[in-house]
């Protein structure tokens, strides 16, 4: 039978609410915080590569294209050798993955992120090659190199099969491992107009954010254009567009947001924002638990069983159907977080039964909230 929900459990629901979800009526977070720059932008970059020098982690021979990508490496290098004279167990061929910041200048270091592709075991202790990483337009911006850390992850096998294996392996990081060598041309200090997008679109966040920035440069420097855009004059503010940045960023602005309710039935979790409301509603919840039993018993003959009698085993099941009487429970109108909680918590249920409920007062019109599902 499942515990019970625990008053503790439903106010910690409430805690995190307030936290992940920034509900209306939250204090004032910094502009940089809610919105960004429209195309200011960082770019994902991508490269093939290989790491050498792992203790014999690395791809076998089932992967051909390593061996044939270690061949083309040192014909490069003046070194004629066939890919079928490779064995590759300290070799892996990997994907070099890394973010291109806005602004990244030449001679800028950016962490990569290091990924087998084939069916090497572990990539503890390699290095990686020289690695040129392109942009999606196919040229190259960045190259990348350097041994490659892990985090403490490692595997393990011995001779006979016994592994024993901790965190993911196969999959590392080289912090400023690469080296931007192309830049993304453009030049901010002359614009004069900007267009600011917000994280989470919404029409009274735009409105606050525009009545803060007038209030801050005078009347007319913002307009909203929709629920996820701000126009911003940067003509009006002294010292160019720089200046004119680093101003907005520090505005403060109060976010308002819908009333939702994140739910996640792998993991049982319910996330309630501030302005969720629950409407007058009666609610009965019982859970049906069914519990079958097998067992075998043996039957053995009698002293003056017939000749040829034999000892039989015969198999015996027993169901047994539970069904828990709830009472009807009666939940007022709420008009704070604290009395959802306090409703909730009159029911008695588990998490993943709450999540039933939930979703019937929805149903039913009597939660005033927009259900997310993870």
């Amino acid at each position: 039978m499942r515990k019970p929900m625990t008053r503790r459990g439903l106010l910690l629901v409430a805690l995190l609410a307030g936290v992940l979800l920034a509900p209306g009526g939250a204090g004032a977070v910094r502009l940089k915080d809610v919105a960004s720059v429209a195309g200011v932008r960082s770019n994902q970059l991508l490269g093939y590569g290989l790491v050498v020098g792992l203790d014999g982690t690395g791809d076998g021979d089932a992967s051909s294209f390593t061996a044939q990508s270690l061949a083309n490496l040192f014909k490069k290098l003046g070194i004629n050798v066939l890919a079928t004279a490779f064995k590759v167990k300290n070799v892996a061929a990997v994907m070099v993955t890394a973010d291109f910041p806005p602004f990244g200048r030449s001679g800028s270091k950016l962490d990569v992120t290091v990924s087998a592709v084939g069916d090497s075991k572990s990539l503890l202790g390699g290095t990686l090659l020289l690695t040129p990483l392109r942009g999606a337009d196919g040229e190259v911006y960045a190259v990348a190199q350097g041994p490659v850390s892990l985090g403490g992850g490692f595997a393990f096998e011995g001779a006979t099969g016994t592994a024993v294996k901790r965190n993911h392996p196969t999959v590392g990081v080289i912090s400023g491992g690469a080296t931007v060598e192309r830049e993304i041309p453009v030049n901010f200090a002359v614009q004069r107009q900007i267009r600011l997008a917000l994280h989470q679109p919404d029409f009274t966040t735009a409105a606050r954010v525009v009545s803060a920035i007038n209030q801050t440069f005078g009347d007319g420097a913002a307009t909203a254009r929709d629920s996820g855009t701000v126009d911003v004059d940067l003509g009006r503010v002294a010292g160019g567009a720089v200046n004119a940045m680093a101003q907005l960023e520090r505005i403060e602005v109060t976010t308002d947001q819908r009333a939702r309710v994140v739910i996640n039935e792998r993991t049982g979790t319910i996330v309630m924002g501030e302005n969720v409301r629950i409407s007058t509603v009666a609610i009965s919840h019982g859970n049906l638990n069914i519990v079958i039993r097998e067992e075998s018993l043996v039957s053995q003959p009698g002293a003056f069983a017939p000749e040829g009698a034999a000892t039989v085993v015969v198999p015996r099941t027993d169901v047994t159907v539970k069904q828990e009487k709830r009472n009807m429970v009666v939940i007022p109108k709420t008009v704070s977080i604290g009395d959802v909680v306090r409703g909730l918590n009159a029911i008695g249920v588990a998490p993943r039964d709450l999540i039933a409920i939930l979703q019937a007062l929805k149903a039913a019109g009597a939660l005033d909230a927009e259900i997310t599902l993870l």
